[in-house]
């Protein structure tokens, strides 16, 4: 029985899963500031790396939203699209031409070393390769220079796709477009499906999970306690050794998919925080509105550029790890570069837009007078 149609999300709801989307990406960016040891060795013992649990989050809140707006936004199969499309390359394709292009100079003109330079040498192959979301497909392991959070991509860009292809096409031919799909990324993308699913199913089913604010509040803040708990006593390790030697393709490399049993538990824990959340009746979020809506303007670019700024520093600037003002610093040109980013990104976007519209809109009457 399909569930009913969602309503429209609640003004404070919407705040607080900008909210989340930002804090996510800043557990992000901490996390590789230790990733990256920029931090000292007492710095990355203090301070709790909640990275791979901020992605998590990042992919059940972009599976809750993409059902959403499919439901009450991009109707359909062109605007979904035209939607998804506009938005994920108006900023790859500024960040991805910024990492090509800066680490060329860095590589060539420099003569310093970079990480997955050898790709750097072949930008006509992987430039294409990566637009096109390939970097976790089968046997592939590759990641744009400076760039490792693209790895997301490569699994969420595909989550669209197969969810669109479910959403949109009709009886049996949604089956056998999503199997072929399910074919075409292999099983590295399948592991991490249901987390992305788990956002889909708690919109489509959000009615009724129904109690009272009280018990929301509870329930939040329980979620909050078991994340802290999650982070102290780190049992990824030994779940990723598990999921590692339950792993039957022996000829493929699990590579971002090794943490999925961890993955799932924190899925779960994310899953009752923003289910509570939305009960919970966090009025004070609408005082702050502008705030948030601003700061989860960025968080894209933010996730996707801060890697950039980490890897030119690195090559180019000696760093004292540890140090109060290289920390600062870094902070402060990775949060410049994606405040510079954005309006170029919001504007692509539009660009963006009219051209899908108009390549789609070609493409029906094409096929419309063939038929």
């Amino acid at each position: 029985m399909s569930p009913p149609r969602a309503r429209a999300l609640d003004a404070r709801f919407s705040l607080y899963l900008d909210l989340a989307r930002a804090c996510a990406a800043l557990a992000v960016v901490v996390a590789h500031f230790g990733y990256f040891r920029i931090f000292d060795d007492a710095q990355i013992a203090r301070i709790p790396d909640f990275g791979r649990e901020a992605v998590i989050a990042f992919f059940v809140l972009s599976g809750f939203v993409i059902a959403y707006s499919a439901e009450h936004k991009n109707l359909t199969a062109q605007s979904y699209v035209t939607a998804r499309a506009a938005r994920l390359f108006s900023v790859v394709l500024p960040v991805l031409a910024l990492s090509f292009i800066l680490a060329t100079c860095v590589h060539d003109l420099l003569r310093l070393p970079v990480e997955d330079g050898y790709e750097l040498r072949r930008p006509w192959l992987y430039v294409p390769f990566h637009l096109a979301f390939l970097g976790d497909v089968w046997h592939f392991v590759e990641r744009p220079p400076w760039l490792i959070p693209y790895w997301s991509l490569d699994y969420e860009a595909w989550y669209y796709v197969l969810f669109g292809v479910f959403h949109f096409l009709p009886g049996r031919r949604r089956w056998l477009a999503a199997g072929a799909v399910l074919a075409f990324v292999g099983p590295r993308l399948w592991l991490l499906l249901p987390v992305w699913l788990s956002g889909v199913a708690l919109y489509r089913w959000q009615s009724r999970l129904a109690f009272g604010p009280g018990i929301a509040r509870a329930g939040w803040l329980l979620s909050v306690v078991l994340v802290g708990l999650w982070g102290w006593l780190d049992p990824e390790p030994y779940l990723r050794g598990v999921a590692q030697g339950l792993w039957p393709f022996a000829g493929i490399r699990m590579g971002s998919a090794d943490r999925v049993l961890a993955d799932y538990a924190v899925m779960v824990l994310v899953l009752l925080n923003f289910a509570c959340a939305r009960q919970a009746g966090f009025d004070v979020l609408l005082r702050l509105a502008r705030p948030i809506r601003f700061v989860a303007g960025h968080t894209f670019t933010l996730y996707l550029s801060h890697g950039i700024v980490i890897g030119l520093w690195q090559s180019v600037l000696p760093i004292e790890r540890g140090a109060a003002y290289e920390i600062a610093a870094i902070g402060t040109a990775i949060a410049l570069t994606a405040l510079a980013l954005n309006p170029l990104t919001e504007a692509l976007q539009r660009v963006l837009r009219r051209v899908f519209d108009a390549g789609l809109a070609l493409g029906a009457r094409g096929l419309n007078l063939r038929a």
